[in-house]
């Protein structure tokens, strides 16, 4: 069997729960991971500008707003800001919208999904965690039809279980695994080119 494609990139997308979900795994990220990791949480009234500096007190990695035209760096943690939606260009630069909200949210996590996996193709990684309804699910299956790997929170793990049990059932997912389980898979994926099955917990 051939080998994995080298993950390039990393997003992942979570609603209610999702703050503390990505406390969990964020800061476990370790200091020299090679690749950007790009994040959309449905904050609801919560300023991003507050949970990007949370987060980058507790990270070992770089964590900012994702800028308007600026390159996802190899390194870092960009977050969509607040009531924007968050889109990635075929550069590889971030592009800010503020159309009309797609599953009820802005910023949708479909949006990113998709136009991650344009850009990155089977060396992207989507991670979907808990959450409300079922944003991200169409967005993972247009990541596993352009190659790319998909990881789903474990529902029974999940403060919210409809976004990550909507991820499931579309058939995409590579891993469904504990939340205690994903910042390791993450840097796996991220540093590994095995064939993809040695992966799997």
């Amino acid at each position: 069997m051939s080998p994995r494609p080298v993950v390039q990139a990393v997003v992942i997308g979570c609603s209610a729960g999702g703050i503390a979900a990505l406390h969990h795994i964020l800061p476990r990220l370790p200091a020299d991971l090679p690749v950007p990791v790009i994040v959309v949480c449905h904050t609801g009234p919560s300023p991003t500008d507050l949970f990007s500096s949370v987060l980058r007190r507790d990270c070992r990695l770089p964590v900012m707003e994702a800028p308007e035209r600026g390159t996802a760096r190899p390194g870092h943690i960009y977050v969509a800001p607040a009531d924007y939606h968050l889109l990635m260009e075929e550069d590889k630069t971030f592009a800010l919208s503020a159309d009309p909200r797609v599953n009820n949210a802005r910023p949708a996590i479909d949006l990113l999904f998709e136009s991650a996996a344009n850009v990155w193709g089977e060396g992207l990684l989507a991670v979907q965690l808990t959450g409300a309804n079922d944003d991200g699910a169409a967005g993972m299956k247009e990541v596993k039809a352009a190659g790319g790997l998909c990881l789903v929170q474990d529902p029974a793990t999940a403060t919210a279980t409809a976004m990550p049990e909507a991820a499931i059932a579309t058939g995409a997912a590579d891993w469904v695994a504990p939340l205690d389980w994903i910042a390791f898979l993450i840097t796996s994926l991220c540093f590994s080119s095995a064939p993809a099955q040695d992966c799997r917990p």
